[in-house]
């Protein structure tokens, strides 16, 4: 079967005149060229079913490029295939034919409808009139997914060969937590999979640049780090790994899908963010639990 994406890339890596620091961004979830095929095979309409967009992160963490540090980021969207998943997360009901056990098919994620191939977008809105065939699975899979990791895996062996240490900031928007004005509802939500994936160090001075903004900040619930963020993070291996989850409603209207006035805010945030994570010393950070500099982190 033909790419769905043979006459335009599928990703892209944007890399810097010279990387400054071992620090790679990754925007899985921001894509938004829609194959025209798939478009004629579900029952949503163009707005619904760009319900399951991390809409506009890309956008909030372009700078990285220009400040020393390399993104990564799908121009696929994450209704049509979702890179932080296994790469065989399938849901059996969605195929004609029946899936083997080669196949992780009875995943917790799988079962809410959200595996690698999804079957739902926000709100449980079935994605697809009809089901699918494994050559389709194959040919997502097979040629985009594999791809997309072995460039992401490229990227995180440069920082670790160029600096002795890999930090992975797989970057993400979540729906508004708290939709009923909970004050202790999080605007921002750091994964390290309860530790284990990322120095707390680096994780304390994170949280310091979003808290020093006046935002709140949450770990690990209700998002502890998906797929990417888990199979990566190894910081005995020097890779470290940490999920960014940033609330829709501070840079974006939820339900017309647009940037709202808030959006040059959180990109500034963001790149104040970038560029203390290149300024500091993050050998010292991840290896000696280096005390923060508040002051740099503001």
């Amino acid at each position: 079967m033909r790419s769905d994406y043979w006459d335009q890339p599928a990703f892209e890596t944007i890399r810097p005149r010279r990387v400054l620091a071992p620090i790679v961004f990754n925007s899985p979830h921001s894509g938004r060229i829609y194959p025209a095929r798939f478009m004629a095979m579900t029952r949503l309409d163009h707005l619904s079913i760009r319900q399951s967009e991390d809409a506009f992160v890309d956008d909030l963490f372009s700078r990285a490029p220009h400040l020393g540090a390399p993104l990564l980021r799908a121009h696929f969207p994450r209704a049509y295939l979702d890179v932080n998943r296994e790469p065989w997360e399938l849901d059996p009901t969605m195929f004609s034919e029946p899936l083997s056990d080669r196949f992780n098919t009875s995943s917790p994620r799988v079962a809410a409808g959200l595996g690698t191939l999804a079957r739902v977008v926000a709100e449980n809105k079935p994605i697809y009139r009809e089901r699918l065939s494994l050559d389709d699975a194959r040919m997502r899979i097979e040629g985009i997914y594999h791809p997309y990791h072995a460039a992401l895996q490229k990227l995180l062996g440069e920082s670790l060969g160029g600096f002795g240490l890999a930090v992975l900031i797989d970057c993400h928007s979540m729906p508004r937590v708290g939709r009923h004005g909970e004050r202790a509802a999080p605007d921002i939500v750091l994964g390290d999979r309860y530790g284990t994936t990322c120095a707390t160090p680096l994780v304390d001075l994170v949280e310091t640049v979003f808290t020093a903004a006046g935002l709140r900040v949450a770990r690990n619930r209700p998002y502890a780090g998906g797929f990417c963020t888990r199979t990566y993070g190894r910081p005995q291996h020097g890779v470290h790994a940490l999920q960014i989850e940033i609330s829709r409603h501070l840079y974006m209207n939820e339900v017309t899908l647009e940037k709202n006035a808030g959006f040059d805010a959180v990109k500034a945030l963001l790149d104040r963010l970038i560029q203390t994570l290149i300024g500091i010393d993050l050998l010292a950070l991840a290896s000696h639990g280096a005390r923060i500099d508040r002051a740099a982190a503001e």
